[in-house]
């Protein structure tokens, strides 16, 4: 992000084109604290390896893996047999008491048995989301509109915050790590791909490798987003598959930051993306974020 300062038109230009290219872009210079995400990863590892029992102390059935664990062999890709390969836990926003939002947005969950969890997660949390709105103030411009335009509407969105563990695989494994699916939210901010395994699909039925340089952030676009935007920032397909025979016996840890709008926010098509030739796909069919969030849930098994 070096040019984010120096030339934010430049910056836009090049973020949106790679955005409406692939749905993806990688990041680097980004700013992170690497000494933070480093401690937050060191005690979400620490977290996975507390035995099952312990860990499962921290899952709450029925809230959508809104938060804390959702244990391996739950969560599944839309129409996928058989479910990822996969265990994770959910940090959200911190809401002032009583507003108006805690039906939607519950408490946080933290585990007793890792004492620096929540400092780390919680300054990692800050810091994904601070950089979300920065990277959509250049979506923003991107796409002529004001470069605020989002900042209200994601100020206290529901955003989370996943710690990703993916075990060694078994050579008999019934499935993948993640099965081929799109993000639901507006944008996914995600550390921790270097190992191989994340692929996107292209607009011909290829898979491609993605390959990020170590300490580089991934983002993509999610479904919220590319439905307000009629398309014109696709949200890509894309899969975690199960690694090379010599690397099967070890684990992946990936962090992504789901950046969603403030629950009661109207996802309605931007005017300015409908045209005579590109139609309103969503014409009548407005939907505010919390509905389309529990219907997305409900297609992958989490509600």
């Amino acid at each position: 992000m070096a040019d984010y300062a120096r030339d934010f038109g430049g910056f836009s230009r090049d973020l949106g084109a790679s955005f409406e290219r692939y749905g993806f872009a990688v990041v680097a210079d980004h700013g992170l604290d690497t000494d933070l995400i480093g401690a937050a990863v060191d005690d979400a590892k620490a977290f996975f390896a507390l035995p099952e029992a312990v860990k499962r102390r921290y899952h709450r059935p029925g809230t959508g893996g809104a938060r804390g664990l959702t244990p391996f062999g739950i969560e599944a890709a839309k129409d996928a047999q058989a479910a990822d390969l996969k265990e994770f836990w959910h940090t959200g926003r911190e809401l002032p008491e009583g507003h108006s939002y805690t039906a939607t947005m519950p408490p946080n969950l933290w585990p007793d048995e890792i004492p620096t969890f929540r400092a780390h997660v919680e300054g990692m949390y800050g810091a994904l989301d601070a950089l979300g709105r920065k990277l959509l103030r250049a979506i923003a411009r991107h796409l002529g509109l004001a470069d605020d335009w989002f900042d209200d509407k994601v100020q206290l969105g529901n955003s989370v915050l996943r710690l990703l563990h993916y075990p060694p695989v078994p050579a008999d494994a019934p499935g993948v790590r993640a099965g081929a699916h799109e993000d639901i939210n507006v944008i996914t901010l995600l550390l921790g791909a270097e190992e191989a395994g994340l692929q996107l699909k292209e607009k011909d039925g290829s898979w491609l490798d993605i390959s990020p340089p170590p300490g580089a952030l991934v983002v993509n676009i999610g479904d919220m987003l590319q439905r307000l935007t009629n398309h014109v920032l696709p949200s890509t397909t894309h899969r975690v598959v199960n690694p090379a025979p010599e690397r099967r016996g070890f684990a992946r840890y990936s962090t992504p930051f789901f950046l969603h709008f403030n629950p009661d926010f109207l996802i309605e098509t931007l005017p300015s993306t409908i045209t005579p030739d590109t139609p309103d796909r969503y014409a009548d069919r407005a939907i505010t974020a919390d509905d389309y969030l529990a219907e997305r849930l409900r297609e992958i098994r989490l509600l």
